[in-house]
């Protein structure tokens, strides 16, 4: 069952995400269970040659493999999609039509603008028409609602074809509220109670980053309802389990 159909089963979907480009620590997350790890392109020093060696490790291990863009590029969605992404987590989508743009680059004529090429996930030529109809059935457009511009403008959003979902980008929404990880403020918490009611009313998929590895917050997200929940962050998890077992010797 691919991940798609999964969320549209309305069953959980956990994934991490990565920074490092590193093979190996994409292989070691990728077979401890999760059934999506995200490449991110945006907050990385990882081009699209190391990219695509850890879409390739993470699809031959049998995870989905997504991408978080940079940003929101018609030319780096198709070369990443070419190189097996089973779909894309684009950054600050602030509007209808910056939605649009995201669909169209991911999909071929005539419901997209995707130029078509034989790469990697075509099979380098020999599975086109498999590919097409993979595409069409399996992959992922989830878009980023990280501004105050993108909650305002939700409805209109997740109203377009081809958007599969959101997820939340906490701390740049706080930001673009003038109060970068402050997630207590009263307006970043009527920010996030409007998507709230405004994702549940688009029945599209509804996803959030619990960016600390911790297993209570990851429950909770859950039980409010989130079904696409990216857990943690390679380097953080690395970064806690380093202090927590050093403080523990040092006890």
């Amino acid at each position: 069952m691919t991940v798609k159909e999964k969320l549209a089963r309305g069953t959980p979907s956990i994934g991490s995400w990565l920074q490092i480009g590193n093979t190996a620590t994409a292989e070691i997350m990728a077979r401890s269970g999760f059934d999506w790890l995200c490449i991110d392109l945006e907050h990385s020093a990882m081009d699209l040659a190391e990219a695509e060696s850890l879409i390739r490790v993470i699809d031959l291990c049998g995870v989905a493999p997504l991408v978080r863009l940079s940003v929101n590029d018609p030319v780096q969605i198709k070369r990443v999609m070419d190189s097996g992404a089973h779909g894309v987590i684009v950054p600050m989508v602030n509007s209808a039509a910056e939605a649009q743009a995201a669909v169209d680059g991911i999909y071929y004529p005539p419901r997209g603008r995707r130029g078509v090429g034989l790469y990697r996930a075509q099979g380098y030529g020999v599975t086109f028409e498999a590919y097409k109809a993979w595409l069409a059935a399996s992959c992922l457009c989830i878009v980023q609602v990280e501004h105050i511009d993108a909650v305002n403008d939700l409805e209109a959003i997740l109203a377009v074809d081809g958007v599969d979902g959101f997820i939340i980008g906490p701390y740049d929404l706080s930001a673009s509220l003038g109060r970068p990880g402050d997630f207590e403020n009263p307006e970043f918490t009527a920010a996030l109670a409007r998507i709230e009611t405004v994702g549940q009313a688009s029945g599209k998929v509804r996803g959030i980053h619990v960016v600390e590895p911790d297993h209570a917050a990851l429950r909770a997200r859950l039980a409010q309802g989130y079904t696409f929940v990216a857990y943690s962050i390679d380097t953080r998890m690395l970064d806690v389990a380093c202090r927590a077992g050093l403080a523990a010797a040092r006890a």
